[in-house]
């Protein structure tokens, strides 16, 4: 006799079949949307890392911030107290705003700049290569000290340098006509038209909304421009110049010839 299977039977292991075909669909689903959903998620940067385009803003400790609305206010007595002890030497007061070194920052207004960032665009305006030394951030050679003036409507940049070399002359004792700038009776430039004149080509001009260097001094945002002048460079310059022989200087546009040493 052959075997037979029943009808209770075959319906019941059709059933099984059709279940477990049922679970197969359903994990394969749930596997599927896993993978999908797991695509689309954003990828996750390591900690610290800068999405493409964003500028690196590093925090900048407090103290190695100049803020020049503290000053200004007198809101911060040490700080003003700095500014003067940095000042002194130089003979300056109000020509400059701030004596700021390379590691330190610059807040005016709502915008803090890094010192070492405008030292990097000058550079790299005049055609050097900037290197990067991992030990430290201050390269030597960039350890002078660095007059800040915030420019004010209304200003010039001659008018600028002018009351820089005023301020340090009077420091010396002598006292610089408000005229001393004008060309003679035949149109000649005077010797500090001359030193006024090369100056232009010893500063920078830094715009600090949009942390470019600038050229133009007419344009004028509150708060938006700066002057920059390398301390060091300028004064080793006034230094060597004896100003009784003020007028016996040479400036061919580009080269500023001194009087010989007697």
């Amino acid at each position: 006799m052959a075997d037979g299977i029943s009808p209770h039977a075959k319906s019941s292991k059709t059933g099984r079949h059709i279940l477990v075909a049922a679970c197969c669909i359903v994990f394969m689903g749930i596997g599927f949307w896993l993978v999908f959903r797991r695509a689309e998620e954003p990828t996750k940067q390591p900690e610290g890392a800068l999405s493409p385009g964003i500028e690196e803003r590093r925090p900048v400790p407090s103290e190695k911030v100049i803020d020049y609305g503290k000053l200004t206010e007198k809101a911060d007595k040490a700080l003003t107290a700095l500014m003067e002890e940095r000042k002194a030497p130089y003979g300056v007061d109000k020509s400059i705003d701030m004596i700021v070194r390379p590691d330190e920052s610059i807040k005016i207004g709502k915008e803090t700049v890094r010192m070492q960032k405008i030292l990097d665009e000058v550079r790299l305006k005049q055609g050097e290569i900037l290197e990067t030394d991992l030990k430290a951030e201050i390269r030597p050679k960039e350890q002078d000290a660095f007059g800040v003036h915030v420019v004010q409507a209304g200003e010039n940049i001659w008018d600028i340098h002018f009351n820089l070399l005023s301020e340090y002359y009077d420091h010396k004792g002598i006292h610089l006509s408000p005229l001393a700038d004008e060309p003679d009776r035949l149109g000649y430039s005077t010797g500090v038209g001359k030193i006024l004149k090369f100056s232009e080509n010893m500063v920078h001009i830094y715009n600090i909304r949009k942390r470019i260097l600038d050229t133009d001094l007419h344009l004028i945002y509150p708060l938006s421009k700066i002057v920059v002048y390398n301390m060091g460079r300028v004064f080793a310059l006034l230094d060597r110049i004896d100003y009784k022989d003020v007028n016996r200087i040479e400036f061919d546009g580009e080269t500023l010839w001194l009087p010989a040493v007697q």
